[in-house]
């Protein structure tokens, strides 16, 4: 498809020279850093936080990625998706050039598979940028030592660190569905900052619903419950029940995004502009 590889190469250059692009990759890199930093200043302050892997941030760095991660759902990762995701069409609109771009030899349907290439490309490189600078400024903080499970056994150190990179590559699977979300209403709303709001919004939307009293049943489905899945290769034996889970609530909830979002970019009528 020398098309869509085409649009691809050129929305990656794209965002190479974007102020937006570089914004979402300061924050996977200032976020870690200064979370290692606020663990060394509270070495002298009570420990432990009630929440996973608290009680592990001093004995091994490699606890770091694992607890961003855990927070980093609520809007950070998100936010940084939509950055990219949300403007991707509607910057096009913004700038007048997407009638331009489609007299070229280019099908509509290459021109959207390439900007969604793009788009989760972007995704991929923040979210594994964040997790390598969390082990990094994690181990010389607290040192590259094992790791305790969530079921209580201690992880070697080699082991834990496959096992962290493995939980980030189950945590895009709810991040490939932020990006769908963000590329649905960048081609509905036409508006780059509307769709970035909007993409928070929604994820913000799903994390209350799942507090909400009465709505309990529906907390498995949900896509903020998706972001913990990654939680089941840190027991022994793994726990692949949430990981299925979140691969078909995402496929559901990225797929009808998806689909609508390029049913929106196909049909549009861009002879005005």
């Amino acid at each position: 498809m020398p098309g869509v590889a085409t649009v691809y190469r050129w929305e990656l250059f794209k965002l190479r020279h974007q102020k937006r692009t570089y914004l979402g990759f300061g924050a996977s890199i200032i976020v870690p850093i200064l979370f290692v930093i606020a663990i060394h200043l509270r070495r002298h302050h009570e420990r432990g936080g009630g929440f996973a892997f608290s009680d592990y941030l001093d004995r091994s760095g490699l606890a770091v990625p694992l607890v961003i991660l855990l927070f980093g759902s609520i809007w950070l990762f998100p936010l940084i998706t939509a950055l990219v995701a949300g403007d991707i069409f509607a910057s096009e609109d913004h700038n007048g050039t997407l009638k331009t771009i489609l007299t070229r030899s280019l099908e509509r349907w290459q021109l959207f598979a390439g900007k969604a290439l793009a788009a989760a490309s972007y995704a991929v490189a923040a979210i594994l940028l964040c997790g390598t600078v969390g082990v990094l400024a994690g181990s010389l903080q607290s040192g590259f030592h094992p790791l305790q499970s969530l079921s209580g056994t201690v992880v070697s150190a080699p082991k834990a660190t496959e096992l962290v990179y493995v939980s980030l590559l189950i945590y895009l699977i709810p991040i490939a569905t932020v990006v769908c979300i963000g590329l649905l209403l960048s081609a509905v709303t036409h508006n780059s900052a509307a769709a970035v709001v909007g993409t928070l919004m929604i994820s913000l939307l799903f994390q209350l619903i799942g507090i909400l009293p009465g709505l309990s049943g529906l907390q498995p489905y949900l896509l903020s419950t998706q972001f913990n899945a990654w939680q089941g290769l840190l027991r022994t034996p793994i726990d692949w029940t949430p990981i299925v889970r979140a691969a078909w609530v995402c496929a559901i909830y990225g797929g009808l995004a998806i689909g609508t979002s390029f049913l929106v970019f196909v049909r549009r009528d861009v002879a005005g502009g």
